[in-house]
């Protein structure tokens, strides 16, 4: 009977939180770029210091800037270390696709992860685990991140010489989806975010968040262009939807804009709230978004996922 009361406390106490480091578009200057900290929490945040576990959804170049003025408010200070970003809590990564306002800031990760936080002793780094399709790591670091990092005294360097390598095979129900705390379980989705030739070519992701133990879910978009029909089903179930959006509207976006997301159904609506945006969100055009969605996400606030 104890160990079933004890059961049942612990499955209501532990919690998952969401906080945008920014909320704003690539070009954004308000709000830093939409880069997110997941945390997981057995007791939840009014009741411990440090989460249990640690993930971002990407870090791009405003990243750093964005994560040293989040550890300087309250509760987020264990981020911090002598006043600088104490890397070493983030214990994961995933990487949506590999634009620079998602990926930018890695390299600052990794270069202070090696020679600041890293075993002085043994002269072994500290890595957190990158987490993404094995396409966009192979292209991450062919690509993007190996003129910068390659370059180690006495050798080459590679990717997994920062960061240990989780690759995900989408379609593969064993490889498709990663857990943190045991039983928060993200699974990639694709995004139609840019086409070469064809739909879903070039490797972009959102994320479908489920607690295996109450059975509710979340959605995260990623970068993507309006595909309600792909994504009907995980936005009707999900508890709560955060959504890309473009405030303007072009003959060809590579974004979700304001106009096609207002079509949603008004419960999507409701529980959805908007992120990625310009710098002109609180102008008088867009007073109706708090009214017809959950609202603008807001920058450095903690969202209540699961618990």
């Amino acid at each position: 009977m104890a160990d079933g009361l004890f059961a049942l406390l612990w499955v209501v106490i532990t919690m998952l939180t969401l906080t945008f480091l920014g909320v704003g578009s690539a070009f954004a200057k308000r709000n830093f770029q939409s880069n997110v900290l997941i945390e997981a929490w057995e007791r939840g945040p009014e009741h411990q210091e440090v989460p249990d576990d640690t993930l971002l959804i990407d870090f791009g170049y405003t990243g750093p800037q964005a994560l040293y003025e989040l550890m300087q408010k309250p509760g987020f200070d264990y981020l911090s270390r002598n006043g600088k970003i104490y890397y070493p809590v983030i214990r994961h990564v995933f990487i949506t696709h590999q634009h620079g306002d998602h990926i930018g800031g890695l390299e600052e990760m990794a270069i202070m992860n090696m020679y600041v936080f890293g075993d002085r002793e043994n002269g072994r780094p500290y890595k957190a685990q990158l987490i993404s399709s094995r396409s966009i790591l192979l292209n991450l670091w062919d690509n993007s991140l190996k003129g910068g990092l390659s370059a180690m005294r006495g050798r080459h360097a590679l990717l997994q010489d920062y960061f240990y390598i989780r690759a995900l095979q989408p379609g593969d129900s064993d490889k498709d989806h990663f857990t943190i705390l045991k039983h928060y379980r993200f699974r990639p989705f694709a995004t139609d975010h840019i086409q070469i030739e064809r739909k879903y070519d070039w490797p972009s992701y959102g994320l479908f968040v489920e607690d295996t133990q109450s059975g509710e879910s979340a959605f995260f978009s990623g970068d993507t262009r309006f595909d309600y029909p792909a994504y009907a089903p995980m936005l009707q179930q999900a508890k709560i939807c955060f959504h890309e959006v473009q405030l303007f509207d072009e003959p060809s976006p590579v974004h979700a804009t304001l106009t096609e997301l207002r079509t949603l159904p008004g419960p999507i609506r409701h529980k959805t709230w908007l992120y990625h945006y310009s710098d002109d969100w609180d102008s008088k055009p867009f007073e109706d978004v708090n009214g017809l969605f959950a609202g603008f996400a807001e920058p450095h606030r903690r969202y209540v996922i699961f618990g």
